[in-house]
């Protein structure tokens, strides 16, 4: 079955958006991410947000070893351009991306200014797994008192984030992905607390 472009990306995107507006709810987009029938060098779960996000009105940058084809297929799909970091409305960081790439993606990401902070970048991450295991712990706007996640991708992204997030409302939107068709949105709102193992 293929992807419908109008019911799947919906659904979808309510999903989404309950993961957004309650952090550390992870949400399962199987049904629409199997339906996804292109080979595109990304998870198909990346695939529906690419769909679901990207239009003429945005730009995005990728970073992948298979950058170059991964951009014309997302251009093909979406009509959206490819930039560099620093003017990407979204940033993917793909599987198969080298930990400096993470790096940079945070660094470069463009944390919005104070008329428009909302103008920030989001960054799309494909992580190895997405749980509720009590790694990490979340608390502010849409969580009750805390949840709990662990996000199986390079160590220091937290502190990546944190850095790139000190000066709110400056910052940027994390979206993951994982293989399972999971995924996990972290809004620049959101504290996060490392675990100490005793």
């Amino acid at each position: 079955m293929k992807l419908d472009l109008v019911h799947d990306i919906q659904a979808a995107y309510r999903k989404t958006l309950d993961s957004m507006s309650r952090p550390g709810l992870i949400s399962n987009i199987r049904n629409q991410a199997d339906k996804v029938n292109i080979e595109s060098g990304c998870l198909n779960s990346t695939l529906v947000m690419v769909m679901m996000l990207l239009d003429t009105e945005v730009k995005f940058k990728v970073y992948s070893e298979r950058e170059a084809e991964i951009n014309k297929l997302i251009n093909q799909l979406t009509y959206a351009k490819a930039t560099e970091a620093e003017s990407a409305n979204y940033i993917l960081v793909l599987k198969d991306s080298k930990p400096e790439d993470f790096e940079k993606a945070f660094r470069k990401a463009y944390p919005g200014d104070l008329l428009d902070p909302h103008a920030a970048a989001t960054i799309i991450v494909e992580a190895e797994s997405l749980s509720n295991d009590r790694m990490l712990t979340l608390t502010g706007p849409g969580i009750a008192n805390e949840r709990y996640i662990n996000v199986k991708t390079i160590d220091d992204w937290v502190d990546l984030r944190s850095e790139k997030n000190s000066e709110y409302p400056l910052g940027i939107d994390l979206i993951f992905t994982d293989p399972n068709d999971n995924i996990l949105c972290l809004p620049r709102t959101t504290q996060i607390l490392k675990q100490v193992v005793q």
